[in-house]
């Protein structure tokens, strides 16, 4: 508990500090614990939704809005945007950037804490979500190395009013893409868009306990350990307010599997389509009453550089997109990810590339959306050579190892070991070539059954793995959770 409670205040102070740097150059931003704020992709949607209810409230009587009745067909007589094509439709990819803050009367009101891409691909109908840590440091032109969450508010700082389109156009260079748009909602819109609606259904995967939740306002409370809760959300089916739907999104100290990065983002899908199916219920649409707070909320809560046309357009474009469409991407420093932790010159906790430059994101985003779909294991063939392989269990799912053997062992693998990896935090399954290029086919094989990830980096674990490993191995492969799927 003593550790805990060490690590946890040394973290506070690392923040504190970074934040009385900022203050000096930002007035905006307070000095107490920033609040988090998951943006959301479905935001598209009740924007599309309030802007549209505006024109029809301040033109036609909302009783005409029969249940009969097409809504969205009828909005496409209202604004004229059948003949016009978004930016990046021409090159069948339209991204987005979704950006979450504080927002007005919370501390540090005006860091974005959540940074999300979101690129449509319209020939396909299929999306790109890309979750991009806030604690990135990252070059920004004019500013230096800076953490990209603070883009927004250096800029509001400036120029009130002018954070968003600053951070659009600080991502789209470093990420060198183009970013045409952004939407930018507030900690209080997520909690009053779905306490408008009624809360929300939401089928909890995994049981959540989190003894290390934050209690907004008790971020100074002299008594440490009554400045944090213990959310405890029970699996299976959950009626939602907007303050509970906050948490679940949140939540990072989680025991077991729900504590990483990756949970947290499959926690963040899950209340997306949430949302989407209580606002596009009947329900929604047919209640003018409802209608009008939503508009209110977006007013107070909601900034984007969308135009109306732009809008529908979009929904046009992406009402058909299914669940099974959406690609969801983690920017972290997990073992197999892009990012390592380190500190800042500040002493701040910051996120570097593990490569030493940010070559292999920017490829990851440019490319994201051109994956071919995964060949399917029955036109896999099996391997011509007696390869061996070591099977780690990077997760706390249990018999994740031994399930793995036996499909492989169906492709004529030798599994020679099966066991836990030295960390159980691995999201993605890897692959350690130990041949060194000597069983290439065999390997593109292993890859494409376990949709492994190789990589090319060798850590200390591995080094002293590799010398005191006398048995002759061919391959190492660390599974993550998404291994789980595999049949």
């Amino acid at each position: 508990m003593i550790d805990f409670k060490q690590k946890m205040e040394e973290k506070e102070r690392l923040e504190r500090r970074e934040q009385i740097n900022w203050s000096t150059e930002n007035p905006v931003i307070g000095n107490k614990k920033r609040k988090k704020f998951i943006t959301y992709t479905i935001a598209i949607i009740v924007i599309a939704l309030i802007f549209s209810g505006r024109v029809i409230m301040s033109s036609q009587n909302a009783t005409n809005w029969l249940p009969g009745s097409n809504f969205f067909n009828k909005l496409k007589h209202l604004v004229p945007s059948a003949d016009r094509q978004l930016a990046g439709e021409e090159n069948d990819r339209i991204n987005i950037l979704l950006l979450g803050m504080g927002g007005e009367g919370h501390d540090g009101a005006y860091l974005t804490d959540t940074i999300m891409l979101a690129g449509l691909k319209p020939s396909t109908k299929q999306v790109a979500l890309v979750s991009i840590p806030r604690d990135l440091s990252a070059p920004i032109n004019g500013s230096g190395w800076r953490k990209i969450n603070n883009i927004n508010a250096y800029a509001e700082a400036s120029e009130a009013g002018t954070g968003g389109e600053a951070t659009t156009e600080a991502l789209a260079d470093f990420l060198q893409i183009p970013i045409n748009y952004y939407i930018r909602v507030d900690f209080n819109g997520f909690i009053d868009i779905i306490d408008e609606l009624g809360g929300v259904e939401v089928n909890v995967e995994n049981t959540l306990d989190d003894y290390a939740y934050p209690i907004r306002g008790e971020e100074d409370n002299p008594n440490y350990y009554a400045r944090f809760e213990h959310l405890h959300i029970d699996q299976g089916p959950q009626k939602m307010d907007g303050e509970l739907a906050l948490k679940y999104a949140r939540s990072r100290h989680a025991l077991g599997i729900e504590g990483s990065d990756f949970a947290r983002a499959k926690r963040q899908q899950i209340i997306l389509e949430a949302v989407k199916e209580k606002l596009l219920s009947r329900q929604t649409l047919l209640n003018p009453v409802t209608i009008g707070k939503l508009i209110n909320e977006f007013n107070k809560n909601i900034s984007t550089n969308l135009n109306i046309w732009e809008m529908l357009r979009l929904w046009d474009l992406a009402k058909d997109v299914k669940r099974e469409q959406i690609i969801s991407e983690v920017i972290s420093d997990a073992p197999e990810s892009f990012l390592v932790a380190s500190q800042g010159a500040d002493g701040a906790f910051i996120l570097i590339p593990r490569s030493g430059n940010f070559s292999a994101i920017r490829k990851m985003v440019q490319n994201i959306l051109e994956t071919n779909e995964p060949e399917k294991l029955e036109n896999i063939e099996s391997i011509s050579d007696q390869a061996k392989i070591i099977i780690n269990n990077g997760t706390w799912i249990t018999g994740l190892a031994n399930k793995t053997a036996l499909t492989l062992e169906k492709y004529k693998f030798e599994i020679t070991k099966t066991g836990n990896a030295p960390e159980r935090t691995y999201e993605q399954t890897v692959v350690y070539d130990l041949t060194y290029g000597h069983k290439n086919a065999s390997l593109e094989i292993l890859k494409k059954i376990t949709q492994a990830t190789q990589l090319f980096d060798s850590p200390e674990w591995l080094k002293e793995y590799r010398a005191g490993n006398e048995e002759q191995v061919d391959f190492l492969l660390i599974l993550g959770t998404e291994a789980n799927d595999l049949e």
